[in-house]
């Protein structure tokens, strides 16, 4: 179960909630009786957000504040009924989330208010809550006030899940919030998606295809949602944002270098950081580094090589790195090093799932796991058993597999004939690192998977970028020296994945 939400401070006003994704016409469910407290004075310039304590939600707080409006934290169900305008950023597993929903009464306080058809955006699993059920550890019941069942999507003919990345979006309807985004790519991350039917076209604002078409968005009067994260989507997203606050205003035009048709291949700048001596963060392969590069949207990756004297938690450089970052940065941040079980110094044991909620809260999207997802794959190699107790188990079960990156650094070991040991070999194209990535062990790994894959390591000029994407079936490139140390511009790399006819995220800027 996620923790209870933070203890934000309070403030009088119009609200907006973020909740799970899932909208629609409400349906009367024998809802209980629901009393509505008016706002002591009405701001237009606060909202409120319905923050139920389940992964990276502090990125829409830094959104919206980023905006120029201010913050209210629903405590109650009554707080849901007096809001003018309802947010509901949902992040984690379906069950869970509507597991506190119903604990907490807010599910029906939700229903009412959709029902009064009051200004209401959905989030990711903010859309998907929004529906009658639910796949994802169950079958669910969610919210019922949109037909329809939510699903995971079929990996069993090749399809990567989770579907992670940047995607275009078809526009079905016209409505305010999608104003200027046609041509756009928006951030996607999630392995459970509605489906469009008969029973729910009427809800459905645009729809994206990913191994066939699945529902984007939803609009019915005042009731909003979004598959995407708005948030993540650097200036397109922003604008997104910026229609729903203020519906009145124009939304701030996004001009598009080519028009968005797929999923587009991602180019991820790493950042290696550890402490120095006198606790300083430093990047270990530069000393200037601008992850406000305004020629490009992009992923960003922090690498924390410290090795924590400590524990993970007493790293506050880190944290506070992540929660700046966040403040500035509307594209996705991941962050790894160091998140696993730990035992401080005083005997106080913190399990991996309390360290990565840390790194989640202070505004990581997802969390990279290295020697522990390899102590992983070892004891089940030898047992067969999945025990549920491992760091990639505890963590994707609360904030969802998406949430959740393996870092595997290969060594390679050159044998003499593939009969001489137990594993997969591969014959090799050239010996050794440095011209590039290693493309026969991306292939061998994209090939053999059907999550993504993102190669790393090996980069040293722009046309190492295509070649990856043109013979290997990764998703992403992530490069770290090349562009700490300014010898390959991230906006050249884009320029000649272009010419290369390789999509990518179009926008320029993040802010």
């Amino acid at each position: 179960m996620p923790p209870p939400p933070p203890q934000g401070a309070m403030a009088t006003g119009a609200a907006i909630l973020t909740v799970p994704c899932s909208a629609g016409r409400p349906k009367r469910r024998g809802s209980a009786a629901l009393s509505v407290r008016a706002s002591a004075s009405a701001d237009a310039n606060t909202v409120t957000l319905l923050d139920y304590g389940a992964g990276n939600v502090r990125s829409v707080r830094n959104a919206i504040r980023h905006l120029g409006f201010g913050i209210r934290d629903v405590r109650s169900p009554e707080d849901i009924l007096a809001a003018d305008r309802l947010v509901f950023p949902g992040v984690g597993a379906f069950g869970s989330a509507m597991d506190v929903l119903n604990s907490t009464g807010m599910a029906d306080a939700l229903r009412e208010y959709i029902r009064r058809d009051r200004p209401f955006l959905g989030i990711c699993l903010g859309l998907q809550l929004l529906f009658d059920s639910s796949e994802e550890n169950g079958p669910v019941s969610g919210l019922g006030v949109i037909p329809g069942v939510v699903r995971r999507f079929d990996s069993s003919k090749g399809l990567i899940v989770p579907h992670i990345g940047w995607n275009a979006l078809e526009i079905t309807k016209d409505t305010q919030l999608l104003q200027e985004v046609d041509g756009h790519h928006v951030y996607f991350v999630h392995s459970y998606h509605a489906l469009p039917s008969d029973a729910n076209r009427d809800w459905i604002s645009s729809i994206c295809n990913y191994g066939g078409s699945f529902i984007s968005s939803i609009s019915m009067g005042n009731i909003q949602a979004v598959q995407f994260h708005p948030e993540k989507s650097g200036a397109t997203g922003l604008s997104i944002l910026k229609n729903f606050l203020s519906p009145n205003s124009s939304g701030t035009k996004v001009p598009a270098r080519r028009k968005a048709s797929k999923l587009a291949k991602r180019v991820i700048a790493c950042l290696d950081v550890r402490s120095n001596d006198n606790g300083d963060l430093v990047v270990t392969k530069g000393d200037q580094y601008d992850v406000r590069d305004h020629s490009s949207s992009k992923e960003v990756s922090f690498l924390n090589i410290t090795g924590f004297r400590d524990f993970p938690l007493g790293d506050l450089p880190m944290l506070e790195v992540l929660r700046c970052a966040s403040e500035k940065v509307f594209v996705p941040l991941t962050v790894g090093g160091g998140i696993r079980d730990f035992t401080d110094a005083n005997g106080r044991y913190y399990s991996s799932l309390e360290v990565a909620s840390e790194y989640f809260r202070s505004g990581a999207d997802k969390i990279s796991i290295g020697s522990d997802a390899v102590f992983a794959a070892e004891a089940f190699l030898q047992t067969g058993v999945k025990t549920g107790k491992s760091s990639l188990e505890q963590i994707s079960r609360v904030y969802g597999n998406q949430a959740v990156v393996v870092s595997i650094d290969p060594r390679r070991v050159y044998v003499k004939s593939p009969e001489d040991v137990p594993f997969k070999t591969v014959k090799v194209s050239s010996k050794g690192q440095g011209c590039g990535f290693d493309i026969d062990l991306v292939k061998m790994v994209s090939d053999a998977v059907t999550i993504p894959v993102i190669a790393s390591s090996g980069a040293g000029a722009v046309e190492h970028f295509s070649e990856v994407f043109e013979k290997t079936n990764a998703s992403a490139a992530l490069a770290a020296g090349i562009f700490h140390r300014k010898e390959v511009p991230i906006l050249a790399v884009k320029e000649h994945l272009i010419d290369a006819g390789v999509e990518l995220e179009e926008h320029v800027g993040s802010a």
